[in-house]
């Protein structure tokens, strides 16, 4: 691709990948309300999903903190808090590495789980599996950036994400798009980002559908009451006591 080429691509795909997501969420809500779920196969097997899931989702949490803290806060302000370049080059490698590791190999055991387990397996549908396919490829091209930032290499001003591919991502969100930042970014940043790009494509036809749909609430919800259904007379209650107030063990 030439250099026009090249620009014209960073300044209209991400709107084309961003169009067809915002287009697709609203398709499949209207029209596949049902179908808008993670389609929960926990009971077909827990062990794995136990280990996998939590290293899965707070991995990719903390990597898309860290994305966003990267993207959308300019260079010149952390300077001026007096974050230097190096300490925030060396601490944004180490902590995305550790996560973007744990969102792989959790990834990988959910993967795993999904492929060998056979009614998982069976519940998985063709856009899941290319999803599956697109997602790891992302991870692991974000995580080849971070193995390419510890080099001589990637430690260059030209290899510098926050002068080029921060720039031109948030010209994106502003109707200015400066293809030419993101054109002048090193390779790596160019094949992390279109696979990304994919990604957010695919998104609304996928099960990872259920992110818009996470249960913040539930964080500041008060607290639900059970009580028990054991029967009267069964743990010395009187005739004359309220079920479910009959005294209860220690919990762990």
């Amino acid at each position: 691709m030439n250099a026009s080429g090249a620009v014209i691509f960073w300044d209209v795909i991400p709107y084309v990948a961003l169009a067809i997501m915002i287009v697709g969420l609203i398709w499949r809500y209207r029209y596949d309300k049902f179908g808008w779920t993670t389609r929960s196969s926990e009971l077909y097997e827990s062990r794995l999903l136990r280990i996998g899931s939590p290293l899965f989702h707070f991995g990719i949490l903390v990597v898309l903190v860290g994305h966003l803290i990267g993207l959308v806060i300019p260079e010149s302000w952390t300077s001026a808090i007096g974050i230097g370049e190096s300490m925030y080059h060396w601490s944004a490698l180490i902590l995305g590495g550790i996560a973007g590791l744990a969102t792989l190999v959790g990834g990988g055991l959910l993967i795993y789980r999904r492929r060998r387990t056979g009614p998982v397996f069976i519940a998985t549908t063709r856009n899941d599996k290319i999803m599956y396919l697109v997602l790891v490829a992302a991870i692991v091209a974000g995580l080849a950036t971070t193995v390419i930032g510890m080099t001589p290499e990637g430690q260059t001003p030209e290899a510098n994400y926050r002068a080029t591919v921060s720039v031109w991502f948030r010209s994106i969100w502003i109707f200015q798009p400066d293809g030419q930042a993101m054109a002048d970014a090193p390779l790596q940043f160019h094949v992390h980002v279109a696979i990304a790009m994919v990604l957010f494509a695919i998104w609304p036809f996928t099960r990872l559908v259920h992110a818009f749909s996470a249960p913040v609430w539930y964080l500041f919800r008060p607290y639900v009451v059970y009580r028990s259904r054991e029967q009267a007379g069964t743990t010395g209650m009187g005739q004359g006591e309220l079920l479910g107030s009959a005294p209860r063990r220690r919990g762990w």
